[in-house]
């Protein structure tokens, strides 16, 4: 081991080993160097291994080009802990490794808190911003509580996921949302995204959920036809190459569903998306829409049968069961007199 250039110790509990302050406009308090070892060690067997503080700058600003810019680790409590009134706990960087690590045997890797600005702040141009990673299985690797109604942790990315959760584990998620309010009405999980793509993406053997919709129908994209009209409400049948169509003839066996999103109703679950490829609409194959419907073959009651009609894209009464087996679209949920017009209906496919 090479030599040391200071070493201080002090066995008061209440005195520091070194004190250092600086009072001048801009500079450092201490500064040091190394090229291959720890550029600062210190230890304390009761009290804290470095104290630092600044008024306007970093309590503490470590960097390094090949390694990590600072580590902490604990037997028993926190590896770091840092706290601000005004700016970041901790701010962390690197050009090519870990902005920050922090490794426990006990407790938290790290904690950081602040008052009015970022527990946390973490940038990193190549490697993770955050890892986490803990041996304790009741304590989380990464921790963020938000007591003040801003988030718990806010993860961005430009290129690769905000998020990339890994586990091992036989018996848990990776990733596990709770809703731990009883008096809440909102999801454990939300996903929204801005562009054509999924909210969501689910890719595995088998899942099992608790799906709750605040829209209608079970929805799923067909391919439509590069002359049909395809306007929400309308009754789809299958045409030549499996592309849809308007319905055009009563009693029609080829009856698809209704093109999803008319009236007061939307699509709780779409199938089969494809983004890429166009001229593709949601077909209601079950549950609740709003139809096209013609009353010229017959006033409709509530609880009615409902086939494809000769007007093209409606629907209508069945009044010859005989001719309706196949050609079934759904139930009424509307009474609708006269003329043509939406009415709610249950598609029940049959």
């Amino acid at each position: 081991m090479g030599a040391v250039p200071v070493v201080a110790e002090s066995s008061d509990g209440g005195v520091p080993a070194v004190e250092a302050s600086h009072t001048g406009p801009a500079g450092v308090a201490v500064k040091a160097d190394s090229v291959s070892g720890p550029a600062v060690r210190a230890h304390g067997t009761s009290g804290r291994g470095v104290w630092a503080s600044s008024d306007t700058d970093y309590g503490v600003r470590a960097a390094s080009k090949t390694s990590a810019g600072l580590r902490a680790s604990s037997e028993e409590s926190d590896g770091i802990q840092s706290s601000s009134t005004k700016g970041q706990g901790v701010a962390g960087s690197s050009e090519t490794g870990h902005g920050v690590t922090g490794t426990s045997n006990g407790g938290a890797g790290v904690v950081g808190r602040s008052d009015t600005g970022n527990g946390g702040w973490f940038e990193s141009n190549h490697g993770e911003g955050v890892r986490g990673w803990s041996k304790n299985p009741d304590h989380g690797a990464v921790v963020g509580i938000n007591t003040g109604g801003g988030n718990g942790g806010y993860f961005e990315s430009n290129t690769h996921e905000a998020i990339h959760a890994v586990t091992n584990s036989t018996t848990t998620a990776a990733i596990a949302a709770y809703q731990a309010n009883p008096a809440s009405n909102t999801a454990a999980l939300y996903a929204k995204t801005a562009g054509t793509g999924l909210a969501a993406h689910f890719d595995g053997t088998a899942f099992a959920w608790d799906f709750v919709s605040n829209n209608g129908d079970c929805a799923e994209e067909f391919d439509i036809a590069a002359d049909a009209s395809a306007e929400p409400g309308t009754v789809m049948v299958l045409g030549d190459n499996a592309e849809l169509r308007q319905c055009a003839s009563p009693y029609d066996t080829r009856v698809t569903g209704v093109i999803s999103g008319a009236g007061d109703y939307q699509p709780g679950l779409i199938l089969d998306k494809q983004p890429d490829r166009e001229n593709r609409k949601p077909v209601a194959l079950m549950g609740k829409v709003f139809c096209k419907v013609d009353a010229e073959f017959g006033p409709i009651a509530v609880g009615d049968l409902l086939t494809t009609s000769p007007t093209p894209g409606c629907a209508m009464r069945v009044d010859d069961p005989t001719k309706a087996h196949g050609a079934i679209l759904g139930k009424a949920l509307r009474s609708f007199g006269r003329g043509q017009g939406l009415i709610p209906i249950l598609v029940t496919l049959q």
